[in-house]
């Protein structure tokens, strides 16, 4: 009896596992149009595929529609242009629209009414007048003729009279009707019907005994349009169908859409790109054996062929296979199945050579098409990952506001980044950090990039990637490292910053084998620099962001030794409400605000600490902490101030530093840094104030030399502030 219950228990816990792998294997819903809508599919009898859709999320930007249900039968109209559809094709990337002829009507007295009607697509984004349309004219004597949107000629024809309109075929060649064709990437129509002159002397048009009343002048699908002599006696308006090619139009082709997956349109795996030949761009289609929307996920769907045997013609025996099918003759029996009476009975031992035969080669195909399948499934299993880890890591929020924010920022595919460095090969690693490692990548376009491969992040700051990366890729400061895009289908995002050549500044005063002179203007210049990229981060980005590990490593020299803060990786947007921000403590041992690691409050003026411990390591050539001493000298801080309280700073200063900085320039600097290093973040100045400090401090440094001497009011008032501002703070550390 005991047994009954765990059988039970097994059983259930087998079924739980299967419908776990079911539900894994389920595909990811299509990011557009999206699945919580209720979308349109049809208005009367006419079906909408996407990308076109009716009302908001239910359609790709530019292929909008609405459906008038006043009408009997409901009437479909092109948003924006309300133009009446007539009908959609996916496979040809049509749509045929209702367009009013224009018409000029006369009489004995020559007075000319009428109606002109133009079209306009607009940009040509998505669509363009077909080339299957024919400008037609109909009425003699009839000149028509249309422009384009800049008013050039585009293309016309001369329609002529007969003396008797019996006499008419209806072969539209120019005996009351005449048409001309038009060229590819059309978008604008206007066109312009004008009477002939009677007689030789020119003049305005006559009225004929065998002219028509009236003239037409049209665009219209070539295939609908056919000409008989009714056309010659009206005198009414009609409306004529009119094709229009339509295309997804940016990219221009397809190998550009494919390096960007949140936009690239082919999103069914059995779909092909193929790019446009009526203007710039690219469709989607269905591959060989399948049918559907390629341009939803899972949209193609494959051909049972067995079923249809008027286009699958088979006699034999039908097997359906993906994409495609077999037709094979009945056992005992050879020849071409696919042909009527093409099968053969043949004798016994053909028959046992070809079971044999076909045996083998039937297990040979079952091995490979479930070898196939296996391929089919990883492929799509790893589609499903990428899309997952896309979706999980911001990438349709991000999207949605690159779009709104017209942002210079790129999304790259997983694909695109293992190409530019080589499958991350060790060779391209330039430095390792405590967010990641940076590779040196080289894009398809020749641009070299910094690819920075993150380590993994917790759930709370996947949520905010999306909107932190929209902030800094808006920063446009010369002083910081400018946020090229960014790779979105991998677990943990990788970031794409631009190629800073000549290192770190902690390299260049730091490491051995770089003992180079530094001249103390070039340091002067440096700390100014990012002192001014970290105030504008905290003052004048439309969102203030707080870098969160300001040290000499990560702020990097270019060519002419300019500054550039980089490395985010701890960075956050500033907040609204002081009680919303409490973080797990990030950054670098040695530069990490006393105050952060109490409150754990990260805050403009934590950025501003850190930034005193790098000028001390411009000014002074020492590492913020040395291991290899006495323990109350391994604080680089802790030592300044220390020499500080007993006026003996200089002591700490690098030799070529006070050889070439005038004494009162050192005490300006020594008083900003023990402001910045304030144990109470409130007593510390702002990061404006610090770059607007050291910018004033280089321009005095540039200018010639001048002692107190000969100057002694101004020098007083210049540093009496500052000797204040020291003294309160040297008695706070007492």
């Amino acid at each position: 009896m005991a047994a009954k219950p765990a059988l039970l228990l097994l059983l259930l816990l087998i079924m739980l596992q299967l419908a776990a792998a079911a539900a894994a294997a389920a595909p990811p819903p299509p990011p557009s149009p999206s699945p919580s809508l209720s979308c349109r599919t049809k208005c009367g009898e006419i079906t909408i595929p996407y990308p076109f859709g009716i009302g908001t999320g239910c359609y790709r930007e530019g292929f909008g529609l609405i459906c008038n249900d006043t009408y009997t039968p409901p009437r479909l109209s092109i948003l924006n242009f309300e133009y009446e559809v007539i009908d959609i094709s996916l496979a040809r990337g049509e749509v045929r629209v209702y367009l009013e002829a224009s018409r000029a009507c006369y009489n004995k007295t020559g007075y000319r009414q009428g109606g002109n009607h133009y079209m306009s697509l607009g940009g040509g984004d998505p669509y363009l007048f077909s080339t299957r349309n024919k400008f037609t004219a109909v009425g003699c004597p009839n000149h028509g003729y249309f422009v384009d949107g800049p008013g050039y000629y585009v293309s016309g024809c001369v329609s002529i009279c007969r003396p008797s309109t019996s006499s008419l075929d209806v072969s539209c060649t120019g005996v009351g009707c005449c048409q001309s064709s038009i060229p590819a990437g059309l978008n604008f129509y206007e066109p312009y019907l004008l009477g002939m002159p009677n007689g030789s002397n020119g003049g305005d048009y006559i009225f004929q005994a065998n002219s028509t009343p009236c003239s037409y002048g049209f665009l219209v699908d070539e295939d609908w349009f056919r000409f008989n002599t009714s056309y010659l006696s009206m005198t009414q308006d009609f409306s004529v169908p009119v094709v229009l090619d339509w295309a997804i139009r940016t990219p221009a082709n397809c190998s550009a859409a494919k390096r960007n997956a949140t936009t690239y349109a082919c999103r069914s795996a059995d779909s092909l790109c193929s790019e446009t030949q009526n203007g710039p761009g690219y469709s989607c289609n269905c591959t060989t054996g399948y049918r559907g929307n390629p341009y939803l996920i899972g949209g193609c769907k494959d051909i049972d062929e067995c079923k249809l045997k008027d286009k699958y013609p088979c006699y034999g025996v039908c097997t359906n296979i993906l994409g495609s099918y077999n037709c094979t003759c009945p056992l005992g029996t050879d020849g071409d199945a696919t042909t009527k009476n093409g099968c053969r009975k043949k004798d016994k031992f053909t028959l046992a050579l070809k079971v044999v035969t076909g045996g083998s080669i039937g297990i040979f195909l079952a091995a490979f098409m479930c070898f196939w399948a296996y391929l089919g499934m990883q492929k799509r299993k790893l589609i499903r990952i990428k899309q997952k880890f896309f979706e999980q890591n911001g990438g349709l929020l991000l999207s949605q506001r690159m779009n709104s924010f017209k942002a210079e920022f790129k999304i790259y595919t997983k694909e695109d980044l293992e190409k530019a460095t080589n499958n991350f090969d060790k060779e391209r690693i330039l430095g390792r950090g405590g967010h990641g490692i940076v590779y040196k990548g080289i894009l398809e376009d020749k641009t070299i990039v910094a690819i920075k491969r993150s380590k993994l992040m917790d759930d709370n700051q996947s949520t905010e990637f999306a909107t932190e990366m929209l902030i800094l890729s808006q920063i446009n400061h010369r002083n910081v490292v400018k946020l090229l895009g960014c790779c979105l289908e991998v677990e943990v995002p990788m970031l794409v910053y631009e190629f800073i050549s000549n290192g770190t500044l902690y390299h260049y005063i730091h490491e051995k084998g770089n003992e180079s002179i530094i001249l103390f203007d070039t340091r002067l210049r440096i700390a100014a620099e990012s002192a001014g990229a970290l105030a504008y981060m905290h003052s004048s980005a439309s969102t203030p962001i707080l870098h969160g590990d300001v040290k000499s490593a990560n702020i990097l020299l270019d060519d002419n030794f300019t500054a550039k803060v980089s490395d985010f990786g701890a960075s956050k947007l500033a907040p609204n409400d002081e009680f919303q921000f409490a973080t797990l403590v990030q950054g670098t041992c040695g530069y990490l605000d006393p105050e952060y690691l109490i409150t754990c409050q990260l805050t403009d003026k934590s950025d501003v600490y850190s930034f005193g411990i790098v000028l001390l390591e411009l000014f002074t050539r020492k590492k913020a902490l040395i291991f290899d001493g006495p323990e109350e000298d391994r604080s680089l801080a802790s030592c300044f101030v220390m020499a500080m309280k007993e006026g003996r700073y200089h002591e700490i200063l690098d030799n070529q530093v006070k050889d070439e900085a005038r004494i009162e320039i050192l005490e300006e600097i020594a008083e900003l840094v023990m402001q910045c290093l304030s144990m109470s973040g409130d007593e510390r100045p702002k990061m404006k104030e610090v770059a607007e400090k050291l910018e004033s401090l280089r321009r005095l440094q540039q200018q010639h030399p001048w002692t107190q001497e000969h100057y002694p009011d101004e020098m007083e008032n210049l540093l009496g502030e500052s000797r204040q501002v020291h003294a309160k703070i040297t008695n706070g550390y007492q």
